[in-house]
């Protein structure tokens, strides 16, 4: 049985960027309680759908889920649909749809909450940079104990766009002619305690 159980609001003026149908043997009954267990999800049913945070979203026209939609596409369960959109990743983090939000939900945290369990899951867009980034900052903070910009930007350019690296060499060059980005990689000491922390954090 299909069903189109988000139609726009024509209160925010901007049409779903997304056509494809959602069905409800997609549904996961249960995504809706883990998303508002999650710090960040804990208002998830307070939404009404009213459209005010696609409305104050600075990026929502770029967007293929609106705000509102990811919201009520959490709740009535369609995962898949939720943490492999771009939406979550496109926040600007700017707090614009929290600050304006009639119900008091914190719009921004919940796009937060919503990626952490992208990550978790594997669901996060391919060859889409920020989730890539955020992949391989943690995984450069938790064996090093700091992120190098240069080594950052180059797994970056590796995963996601290889040839734009090549674009992107005379700007390297002369960052590294300046003194502000080295071959090298930053570390703390005790890295060994770092990790031991965030493997006990994981579990």
């Amino acid at each position: 049985m299909a069903a189109n159980l988000l139609p726009d609001h024509p209160s925010n003026g901007v049409k779903s960027r997304s056509t494809k149908t959602r069905r409800e043997e997609d549904r996961d009954p249960g995504f809706a309680q883990e998303v508002a267990r999650t710090p960040g999800g804990e208002k998830l049913f307070e939404c009404i759908q009213c459209g005010t945070c696609t409305g104050v979203c600075p990026v929502s026209e770029y967007m293929d889920y609106t705000p509102r939609q990811i919201i009520g596409m959490a709740r009535q369960g369609f995962r898949r649909e939720v943490l492999s959109s771009r939406t979550i990743w496109l926040c600007a983090s700017c707090y614009a749809c929290a600050a304006y939000c009639p119900a008091g939900i914190k719009i921004t945290d919940l796009m937060y909450a919503l990626k952490r369990m992208a990550i978790a899951a594997g669901l996060f867009p391919t060859r889409f940079p920020t989730p890539v980034l955020a992949q391989e900052f943690y995984k450069m903070v938790k064996s090093k104990g700091r992120s190098t910009e240069s080594w950052l930007m180059m797994w970056r350019f590796l995963r996601t766009q290889p040839l734009d690296m090549v674009k992107m060499t005379p700007l390297g060059m002369r960052l590294f002619l300046a003194g502000r980005i080295g071959p090298g990689t930053e570390k703390i000491e005790r890295r060994a305690d770092l990790k031991n922390l965030s493997d006990r954090l994981e579990r």
